[in-house]
């Protein structure tokens, strides 16, 4: 899911200008984990993990919901009104006001930015953005990919329902971008392209390429070629383990690099120290 973008101007948040920083409504929520109100779950899980004692951090459980406050005449009342009709949960019993153009009852859930075309997919439990059409869920993964990905990517048991390698925040319900690497692990997009910005070209989970390197190999191949390997080394074999299909070999040591001798990636590790052949 993608965050709206942050803005100190409350004005432009939501009709009537009422909203905060990851969501524009017209409404409150009551945690009834610690009781207190906050604008969403962000807004609360932001202030519970900086509180001083580790022991009193926490996380609200979006379904766990059951009071919300108008925004605009601060009546709280029950998520599910007495009436028997879905859609009132919406409307503030008090003043009448929509308190969002989207809502979910399932994830209690309020926005007036409906361009992000959210939706609530029953598999995952949460609601994503982007247009339903324009998604399917991964079953293995256990997560929502773009059309672009079906049939089209590694699976990996859960991949989404772990925290992102670089920057640790949890990636299956995270509100940023996020990426699916060759290897079928996933991170978040920004926290990606900054590892290829600094020259990182494998996985942080399991080492493997995240992207077609071929032309480094052929680099590296030059300059293997053209750099002499000391005496004491010159003849010495090491077993290699391939971080890119899992083969193991035995190849000569060389102080550049050893190549797998099954797909030739440079993205090898010494798995026993160079001896000389028996």
């Amino acid at each position: 899911m993608l965050m709206e973008g942050k803005s100190d101007d409350r004005l432009t948040f939501g009709k009537m200008g009422y909203g905060c920083i990851h969501y524009r409504r017209r409404c409150k929520i009551r945690a009834p984990c610690c009781n207190e109100v906050y604008d969403c779950r962000h807004c609360h899980n932001e202030a519970a993990n900086m509180l001083r004692h580790i022991c009193d951090r926490h996380e609200l459980v979006r379904s766990d919901v059951k009071k919300v406050i108008c925004s605009v005449c601060d009546t709280e009342q029950n998520f599910v009104c007495h009436c028997s009709v879905k859609m009132v949960a919406r409307v503030c019993t008090n003043c009448g006001v929509n308190m969002g153009e989207y809502f979910c009852d399932i994830c209690k859930f309020y926005d007036d930015n409906t361009d992000k075309e959210q939706f609530h997919c029953d598999d995952c439990g949460i609601c994503r953005i982007g247009g339903r059409e324009n998604f399917f869920h991964c079953k293995k993964c256990g997560s929502c990919y773009s059309n672009s990905l079906r049939n089209n990517h590694l699976c990996v048991e859960n991949s989404m329902r772990h925290h992102c390698p670089i920057c640790y925040e949890y990636l299956f319900d995270s509100l940023k971008d996020t990426t699916v690497m060759k290897c079928g692990h996933t991170m978040h997009r920004e926290c990606y392209h900054e590892l290829i910005k600094r020259e990182k070209y494998c996985c942080p989970l399991c080492s493997s390429s995240i992207r077609d390197i071929s032309d480094t190999w052929i680099r590296i191949n030059e300059e293997f070629e053209t750099t002499v390997t000391l005496d004491e080394y010159r003849y010495k074999k090491a077993w290699i383990l391939c971080n890119d299909c899992n083969d193991t070999t035995e190849v000569y040591f060389h102080i550049v690099g050893q190549t797998c001798r099954h797909c030739e990636s440079y993205n090898t590790r010494k798995i026993a120290h160079p001896v000389f052949p028996q």
